[in-house]
C-alpha cells in the first residue's frame, strides 16, 4: 500500500462505527503471523485484541493454513440446500460432541448476527403454533448482540451504538445488569429485577437471551455464575427457552470451553462464532435441543424459515474443522491459565491508578475502565508507535489476546498500558 492507497481509503472505504468525513486513522497492515501484524514500514505490532476475539492461536496457523489449502482443491463454496458436503459433517460432529448433550441440532450460518437472528427465529417458530402472544424477548441491559436489527433490539437500549435504531425497533424486556461480580460475593437480590419482569410477563415471552458471564461490548463486564444458574431455573419453572450468546465467549476464552460451563448449567439454543474457523473466515452456529428442533418441524411451516446464501460453507467449515481439532487437544487450556496468571499479577497492583476505576479479568481477558472517556485516536498511536495493537473504546482499554501470546509479549502490552494511564493527553 502506497500513499494514495491510503488517501483513497480515507475518502473511500467505511470502516467500524467510525466516520466517512473525518475518520480515525488507519493503519495499513500487510500481513500477519503468530501474534505480530506487519505494516506496510515493516515494523511490527503485537496484536492484544486478536482480531476481536477470532484468530486465537495467532495468524496464519499451518494446519489452518493447509485445512483451507485442502478444501480449496475441492470445492470452495456450494449451495447447501439439498447438498451435503464432508467439511459440514465434520464440524457438526464435533459441536455436537463438545457442547452439552442435549445440544444436538446444528444451524450453521455466516456471522455472529446472524446467529442472534437465527435464534430468535427459532424461539418464535417455537411457540407459532401453540401461543402466537409470545413475541418478546427477555433480556438483561448492557448487552450487545450484534448490529442487525433484531440484534440491536435486544441490545442495550441506552448504548450508543444502537440507540440511533429504538424507534424502528421492536421493544423488548430488560432487567438490571447484574451488580455482583464473578469471582466476588453475591448479592441477595441481585436477581429480583429479572424475577420480577419474568413474573410479570413470562406469557409474552418467547425466550430468554444473554451473554454469559462476560458482557461485551456493552461494556465488558463480568457478572456472577450465580446470577447465570438462577436465570436457567426461572426458564426452567416458567417454560421459556434460554438462548445463550456465546459469540464472544466460546472456545476457551473465559478459561471455560464455554462460558456456560461456569454456571455448570446449559441453553436451550447456543450462539457460536468469531473463534469457530481461528481467525480465518467468517463462520457461526446456532445448536439447539431435540426438544426445540421437532416442535419447530410440528409448527407451520415444517421448517426453519431462514437459509443464508453462503450456509455452511466448505471452506469455512473445513478450515472450522481443523481449529476444533487443535482446541481439543486442550493446550488452550494451559495457555488460556498462564495469560490468566500473568494478567492478574501486573494488572491488579495498579487499581488504586488515579484513572483507574475497574481491573476487570477473567480468563484471556482483561480491562482497564478509566475515569475518563479515551482518546482514541491519541491513545492507539502511542499503542502503534510502541510496538502494540490495542483499540479501546469509551472508557475502556480492554485485550484478549491469541493464546499463544508469550509472557515477554504480554508483558509488553501490559507495560504499555500502564504507561499509558499517565498520560493526561490520552483522556477527555
Amino acid at each position: 500500500m502506497n500513499k494514495d492507497d491510503l488517501i483513497f481509503n480515507s475518502k473511500h472505504i467505511w470502516h467500524p462505527y467510525d466516520s466517512i468525513k473525518n475518520p480515525l486513522p488507519c493503519y495499513p497492515i500487510i500481513s500477519a503471523k503468530g501474534i505480530y501484524l506487519t505494516l506496510n514500514n515493516g515494523k511490527k505490532l503485537i496484536d492484544g485484541m486478536s482480531s476481536w476475539w477470532a484468530t486465537i492461536h495467532g495468524y496464519n496457523h499451518p494446519r489452518l493454513n493447509q485445512a483451507l489449502k485442502n478444501q480449496i482443491n475441492r470445492v470452495s463454496h456450494i449451495m447447501f440446500g439439498g447438498i451435503i458436503h464432508p467439511p459440514a459433517i465434520s464440524l457438526c460432529k464435533k459441536l455436537i460432541s463438545m457442547t452439552h448433550k442435549k445440544l444436538q441440532y446444528v444451524f450453521l450460518a455466516d456471522s455472529g448476527s446472524v446467529a442472534i437472528e437465527i435464534a430468535m427465529k427459532m424461539a418464535l417458530q417455537y411457540w407459532a403454533k401453540e401461543d402466537s402472544e409470545k413475541k418478546n424477548f427477555l433480556t438483561i441491559k448492557s448487552g450487545y448482540h450484534g448490529d442487525t436489527f433484531s440484534a440491536m433490539s435486544i441490545s442495550d437500549p441506552k448504548n450508543s451504538i444502537h440507540r440511533l435504531y429504538r424507534k424502528y425497533l421492536p421493544l423488548h424486556l430488560f432487567a438490571e445488569s447484574p451488580k455482583s461480580k464473578f469471582g466476588e460475593k453475591w448479592k441477595k437480590g441481585d436477581i429480583d429485577s429479572f424475577e420480577n419482569l419474568i413474573k410479570k410477563n413470562f406469557k409474552k415471552i418467547a425466550a430468554v437471551i444473554l451473554e454469559p458471564i462476560v458482557q461485551g461490548a456493552g461494556g465488558m463486564k463480568f457478572y456472577h455464575s450465580k446470577y447465570l444458574k438462577k436465570v436457567k431455573l426461572l426458564c426452567k419453572n416458567y417454560k421459556i427457552p434460554l438462548i445463550l450468546d456465546e459469540i464472544a465467549t466460546g472456545f476457551g476464552r473465559t478459561g471455560k470451553l464455554f462460558a456456560y460451563e461456569h454456571s455448570k448449567i446449559f441453553p436451550d439454543i447456543l450462539c457460536l462464532g468469531k473463534a469457530i474457523t481461528g481467525g480465518t473466515l467468517t463462520l457461526s452456529a446456532v445448536l439447539t435441543t431435540k426438544k426445540i428442533s421437532e416442535k419447530i418441524s410440528n409448527n407451520y411451516p415444517g421448517y426453519l424459515m431462514h437459509g443464508p446464501t453462503f450456509m455452511a460453507n466448505p471452506l469455512a467449515c473445513a478450515v472450522a474443522s481443523e481449529n476444533l481439532s487443535i482446541l481439543k487437544e486442550n493446550i488452550w487450556k494451559k495457555q488460556v491459565s498462564k495469560i490468566y496468571r500473568i494478567l492478574s499479577k501486573y494488572l491488579f497492583p495498579i487499581r488504586n491508578h488515579y484513572m483507574v476505576h475497574d481491573i476487570r479479568i477473567l480468563g484471556a481477558i482483561a480491562v482497564v475502565e478509566c475515569k475518563k472517556e479515551i482518546n482514541i485516536k491519541k491513545i492507539q498511536y502511542f499503542f502503534v508507535k510502541n510496538g502494540v495493537w490495542i483499540r479501546p473504546f469509551k472508557k475502556l482499554i480492554y485485550i484478549m489476546p491469541a493464546y499463544i501470546i508469550d509472557k515477554k509479549s504480554l508483558k509488553k502490552i501490559i507495560e504499555l498500558i500502564i504507561q499509558s494511564l499517565n498520560y493526561k493527553k490520552f483522556f477527555i
